[in-house]
C-alpha cells in the first residue's frame, strides 16, 4: 500500500515526529456502459465504489495500480445495474471485504442481508476513522441509486455521480462543497437526437430517469463551482452519442471564467490517471 500511496501522490506531507499526512484520492479504474469502477483513498483506508468489471479484470486493473485485492476495505455499489454491480458480491466474497449497498439494491441483486451491509441514503457510513462515505440519493430509471460524496479526516470532500437524469436540490448542497467531482456528460444531444437508437430509447436516456447530457452537466458544474474546487472528471460517457472533445468543451463553455483546475475524461479502458486532492496533483499510469 504504502508503495501505491507514495507513487500516486497521496503522501502530502511529513511532520516533525515524522508521521504524514494524506492527500483524498481518486481514481477511475474505468467508466462507461461497458463497466464502472472507482478507487477512493485516504491514509490507509481504501473504498472501491462500484464493480462492474469481470473479478479478473478488476484485479488486472488494480495491480496496475500496485494496489493488492487486500488493500480493498470495503465495496460501495451505487446501484443494481450490470455495469456497477457484476462482480461485486463475486470480489466481496473472493477478497473477504466487506459489501456496501441500499435495500433496495440488495433486494434486486438477491443479495441475503448476511452478506452485505445495508445503509440508508443520506446515512453516513464511517470506513474508517480516515474516510466515510454519504450516499445522495439520485433519480435513474427503475433503480434506487446514489451519488457518493467521500470526506477525509482533513475535510477533503471528493464526489462520484453517475446515472443520473437530473440533479436535485440535495446533490446540489453537497456538491457545492467539494474539492474534487466525478460526474456523468453521457451525451450530447444532437448526437443522441440524430443517432440510430429508436425513440422510445432516446426518450429513456433523455428523461429524468435516464442519464446526463453534457449541457445538463455542465450547468450543473456551472451552479456548484468555487474557488476550491480543485479537479473535475467527466464520466460515463456514451460511445455512440458522445465524443470527449464535445464534453470538455460544453462544460468548459459554462465555467471556463469560475474554474481553474484540472478537467480530464474517464475512459472505459482505465485506470488513466488520479486527482489527489489537496496537493492539487493530476499523475497519469499509463
Amino acid at each position: 500500500m504504502k508503495q501505491y500511496l507514495e507513487k500516486y501522490g497521496f503522501i502530502d506531507r511529513v511532520d516533525i515526529s515524522g508521521e504524514y499526512n494524506m492527500a483524498l484520492g481518486i481514481t477511475h479504474l474505468g467508466s462507461g456502459s461497458r463497466g464502472n469502477c472507482a478507487i477512493i483513498n485516504s491514509d490507509d483506508t481504501t473504498v472501491m465504489i462500484d464493480c462492474g468489471f469481470s473479478i479478473k479484470q478488476t484485479e488486472k486493473r488494480l495491480l496496475s495500480l500496485d494496489l493488492n485485492v487486500s488493500d480493498i476495505d470495503a465495496i460501495v455499489v451505487t446501484h443494481h445495474h450490470q455495469d456497477h454491480s457484476k462482480s461485486a458480491m463475486g470480489v466481496s466474497k473472493k477478497w473477504n471485504t466487506p459489501l456496501y449497498c441500499n435495500q433496495f439494491t440488495a433486494k434486486r441483486m438477491k443479495w441475503e442481508s448476511d452478506e452485505c451491509n445495508i445503509f440508508g441514503n443520506l446515512e453516513r457510513i464511517d470506513i474508517s476513522s480516515k474516510l466515510s462515505i454519504l450516499p445522495i440519493p439520485v433519480p435513474h430509471d427503475d433503480s434506487d441509486n446514489i451519488a457518493v460524496i467521500a470526506s477525509d479526516k482533513n475535510n477533503h470532500r471528493a464526489a462520484i455521480v453517475t446515472d443520473l437524469g437530473e440533479s436535485t436540490d440535495e446533490l446540489i448542497k453537497h456538491l457545492s462543497g467539494c474539492e474534487h467531482i466525478s460526474i456523468e456528460a453521457n451525451y450530447d444531444n444532437s448526437r443522441l437526437m440524430n443517432g440510430p437508437y429508436p425513440d422510445l430509447l432516446k426518450r429513456r436516456i433523455s428523461g429524468r430517469g435516464g442519464h446526463l447530457s453534457n449541457e445538463q452537466t455542465s450547468e450543473i458544474l456551472e451552479r456548484v463551482c468555487h474557488p476550491k474546487l480543485e479537479s473535475i472528471v467527466l464520466c460515463h460517457l456514451s460511445e455512440k452519442n458522445n465524443a470527449p472533445h464535445l464534453a470538455e468543451s460544453e462544460v468548459l463553455m459554462g465555467i471556463d471564467e469560475n474554474f481553474f483546475g484540472e478537467i480530464a475524461i474517464s475512459s472505459q479502458n482505465g485506470p488513466d490517471f488520479t486527482h489527489s486532492i489537496g496537493n492539487g496533483k493530476e499523475i497519469l499510469t499509463i
